[in-house]
């Protein structure tokens, strides 16, 4: 019998996903823009994303961690935010529909996403601090 490996990360799952797209950009690249329309959702394989608010609130997300999806997901299906790549990236992309079918699937998923968000709020209470 051949054990089948156990994908037990957001990043994992939509890794998984046939259509998943890989995006390599260099520090300084925009991987959106503020207003752009809400197509997809992201993830960061390698180095770190920086996501810029309308009133200067900065979030970084670093490897393993999902963004944009509350834009796919709640929003006017357009961009609050600008993402840039503060370091060479390499960033997994799954178009919305993709990501809702993974959903739908993977229910599970919505609770990693929302425990990922609760460490992001600890870890931001903790330190007081963004990327660095």
């Amino acid at each position: 019998m051949v054990a089948t490996p156990t994908l037990t990360t957001p990043l994992d799952l939509m890794g998984a996903q046939v259509d998943a797209e890989v995006l390599t950009l260099p520090t300084g690249a925009r991987v959106f823009e503020r207003g752009q329309l809400a197509d997809s959702i992201y993830g960061v394989r390698r180095g770190i994303v920086e996501v810029l608010g309308v009133d200067g609130e900065k979030l970084c997300y670093r490897p393993g961690e999902l963004f944009s999806y509350q834009d796919i997901l709640w929003g006017e299906r357009h961009y609050l935010n600008t993402a840039v790549a503060r370091t060479p990236v390499e960033v997994l992309r799954l178009d919305r529909l993709r990501f809702l079918n993974l959903l739908h699937n993977h229910p599970t998923l919505a609770l990693l996403l929302i425990g990922q968000q609760h460490e992001r709020l600890r870890e931001q209470r903790t330190s007081g601090t963004c990327c660095y």
